[in-house]
């Protein structure tokens, strides 16, 4: 311990004090600063490899967390499905790149994003056009599926695995569906119907099992309705709901005859296989909304030179989207 003599009253008087420096605390704390001190100017390997891992380990983290957090937010779905040859991978084209190209035929399920026109989006009058939030909202995915019979499962995942779906769209060709086309008619309607009917009856069976959304919106786009033999879109739904009526009573029969008999499992199993609302009658798409599906019939031209040519799809994926 240092001592500062100090003069007293007394000429040859001297009084010891103790300085700052002379406290046992600083001593202490130089020591460790004079001890360490080499050691940061000159590290040793073993600080340098440590230092080099917080380097490059604290990056790889952070970017892992905020993937993980940016991709769980999946954007909104649209899901088209629909009759080989009904014009569904036009209409992605088209609402993807906003004009029309050429397409072939379809044989796995395509996926883009897309975005709708502001005229589109629900709830854009009152918006400005600058309003970032008004881009954000307006983004979405929409999913192709093959049409053809042997490649409609991809269609069957995504509705039983859905990804944040938001609505199914179901085109249809109505140039096939005229009454004036002799009987490939026939096979064209009963063919249109009875994919639609399994699409419904799928969602049906979901929205029993309590896995389904709340609600799941359905549109019947009646495509090609600029050719003259096109069948108008409300003549379309009648046309649908008759020959679905005709698929479901003659489903409902065969379930009987292929060996079911009367006991309580057994009218559990037909009920569930009977699509809309039980005993017998007519179908309507409005029996749907009991299982909370919800399907509207419009009207449009995928081929169109002008927005005003599916703008009935587009205004139905905006107010869903």
């Amino acid at each position: 311990m240092s001592e500062v003599q100090i003069r007293g009253s007394a000429p040859n008087d001297f009084v010891p004090c103790k300085t700052p420096n002379s406290q046992p605390g600083n001593m202490d704390r130089l020591k460790a600063i004079h001890k360490w001190a080499p050691s940061l100017l000159s590290p040793s390997p073993s600080v340098i490899v440590f230092s080099l891992l917080i380097c490059l380990l604290v990056p790889l983290l952070l970017h892992f967390v905020l993937y993980r957090s940016s991709s769980s937010t999946t954007l909104p779905s649209f899901l088209l499905v629909g009759p080989s040859g009904s014009g569904k991978t036009s209409l992605l084209t088209r609402i993807e790149r906003g004009e029309h190209a050429t397409t072939r035929t379809s044989q796995s399920s395509i996926s883009v994003e897309a975005s709708l026109p502001v005229s589109s989006i629900a709830s854009s009058s009152y918006r400005s056009l600058n309003d970032p939030t008004l881009q954000v909202h307006k983004r979405f995915l929409v999913i192709d599926t093959p049409g053809h019979g042997k490649l409609r499962h991809h269609a069957v995942d995504c509705i039983t695995r859905p990804r944040n779906l938001k609505g199914i769209i179901f085109v249809v060709d109505a140039a096939n569906l005229s009454s004036g086309s002799g009987e490939r008619v026939g096979e064209e309607l009963r063919a249109a119907a009875e994919y639609l009917h399994d699409v419904l009856l799928l969602l049906q069976k979901r929205s029993a099992s309590g896995k389904a959304p709340k609600e799941m919106p359905v549109m019947i786009a009646v495509n090609k309705l600029d050719l003259f033999t096109a069948l108008p879109a409300p003549l379309v739904k009648t046309a649908l709901e008759s020959e679905i009526t005709k698929i479901r009573n003659s489903r409902a029969v065969g379930l009987l005859d292929s060996g079911i008999g009367l006991s309580d499992s057994d009218g559990m199993a037909v009920e569930k296989e009977w699509l809309g609302e039980g005993g017998e009658g007519r179908f309507e798409f409005a029996q749907m909304e009991e299982a909370n599906i919800f399907v509207t019939v419009e009207g449009g031209n995928v081929l169109g030179g002008d927005d005003s040519d599916i703008g009935k799809w587009l205004d139905w994926i905006g107010r869903h989207i």
